[in-house]
């Protein structure tokens, strides 16, 4: 068994900004830990789990080698990262380095989109697997969404009895089925053989069109709409559906729910990593992760759904919720951060505010999924939460409400509903 982690590259990630500025959107931390640890961890787990590859046309640098070494270390599983030359889609990819996938024997691989967060049921795909299909059938990881959003992702019919994809649409127009792809997959060497069809089939198209003017490139070839399509009704394609908590991380603001959603986890998975009230110690509600290396006032009151990062100085009377504090920021007596992403090395001054608009899903609706919201809306910026990129400081006694704040700036007054540049 081998797993292949899809990072994607540095044009993507726009929705990300200012964050993704910093870090390559894969390594930004999200409960205590980067977004695609939890990935990596959940394929370690796995029996039989030989390799880790993971793939996209970042740069490798520092930060991204240095992580690798030390979840190598942690998950005793080899991990590597493959650089491909330009951005190849979510099929393009495993098919350019479909040798370095196989090599080794490998009889089956997942495939796993690092911007989603889930509990990653990788066994109980390959089990469903063994149940449902042949050896060389395929599964798609599915779950439930409400009819309206799920227009927003690539939509799934199934055999209610047997579970095989008889009918998939990407971001269909109208309604067509509330499962929804969850962006992991369990593939066998022969998805490369379909993969190579729709290959051969682009070649063939782009040497009729010689007025293409050469920018589209035959490689480029996306799973969901050039494969899975294909693939529908074949009897090759089974979609098992998971209770478990799934949701895309496109947006700064999904980053906080996913964040929540981890630290939910935590009880179960990892109760050492969630913070305890402590005599002396600040007042915990809810679950919230702190770093070892975090210095924090007894007079705090953190969460619930609080991540402090590394090296992070929270003074007296401080309240923080439903946000993420990042490594080195400092905030001083008495702010108050709510709905709030706090950037590298910020400070925000003594009794400051700084709050945002959760985008959370309905409460109510237990299908509903985040919306990937636009940040402007009829020419104005729409009400999300308040993210402050790395080194920004923020005066004493001001108020930050609905803004975004790109990197090193130094604010004088109030804002509200601004992106200040």
């Amino acid at each position: 068994l081998k797993a292949v982690i899809l990072i994607g590259g540095p044009q993507k990630g726009t929705r990300f900004r200012p964050l993704s500025f910093e870090v390559p959107k894969p390594l930004f931390p999200v409960a205590g830990v980067p977004m695609v640890q939890h990935h990596i961890e959940a394929c370690a787990k796995v029996p039989g789990m030989k390799e880790i590859l993971l793939m996209g046309f970042y740069q490798p640098n520092e930060a991204l080698s240095r992580f690798l070494v030390s979840a190598q270390q942690e998950f005793k599983v080899p991990i590597r990262y493959l650089q491909e030359y330009a951005a190849l889609g979510t099929g393009g990819g495993i098919y350019h380095f479909r040798d370095q996938i196989l090599s080794g024997g490998a009889e089956a691989f997942f495939v796993l989109n690092a911007d989603v967060c889930s509990e990653f049921p990788l066994q109980e795909m390959l089990e469903f697997r063994q149940q449902h299909g042949d050896v060389h059938s395929f599964v798609i990881l599915g779950t439930t969404a409400n009819r309206t959003q799920a227009l927003n992702y690539g939509c799934i019919v199934a055999n209610a009895d047997t579970q095989e994809v008889q009918h998939y649409v990407e971001k269909p127009s109208t309604f067509v089925s509330e499962i929804i792809n969850c962006g992991v997959y369990l593939f066998t060497p022969a998805i490369f053989q379909h993969i190579g069809e729709v290959f051969q089939r682009n070649q063939q198209e782009l040497a009729l069109e010689e007025s293409s003017n050469g920018w589209q490139r035959a490689e480029v070839i996306r799973l969901e709409q050039d494969v899975f399509t294909a693939l529908a009704g074949s009897g090759k394609l089974y979609v098992y559906k998971t209770d478990g908590f799934w949701s895309q991380i496109k947006s700064a603001g999904s980053a906080i729910y996913a964040s929540r959603l981890y630290l939910n986890q935590y009880s179960k998975s990892h109760p050492e990593r969630l913070a305890q009230n402590k005599p002396g110690g600040p007042v915990i509600r809810g679950n919230v992760y702190i770093h070892p290396t975090a210095s924090i006032d007894s007079t705090a009151v953190l969460g619930p759904n609080v991540s402090i990062g590394e090296g992070v100085t929270v003074g007296a009377g401080v309240r923080v919720r439903e946000s993420i504090v990042l490594h080195g920021a400092s905030l001083h007596d008495h702010t108050c951060v709510l709905n709030t992403i706090v950037g590298w090395d910020s400070t925000i001054g003594r009794w400051a505010r700084v709050e945002g608009t959760p985008s959370d899903p309905n409460p109510n609706d237990p299908y509903a999924k985040i919306d990937s919201e636009t940040l402007f809306r009829d020419g104005r910026l729409t009400p999300s939460i308040t993210i402050l990129g790395c080194s920004v400081t923020i005066p004493a006694e001001v108020v930050i409400l609905n803004s975004i704040v790109l990197p090193h700036k130094e604010l004088s007054r109030s804002y509200k509903n601004q992106i200040i540049l």
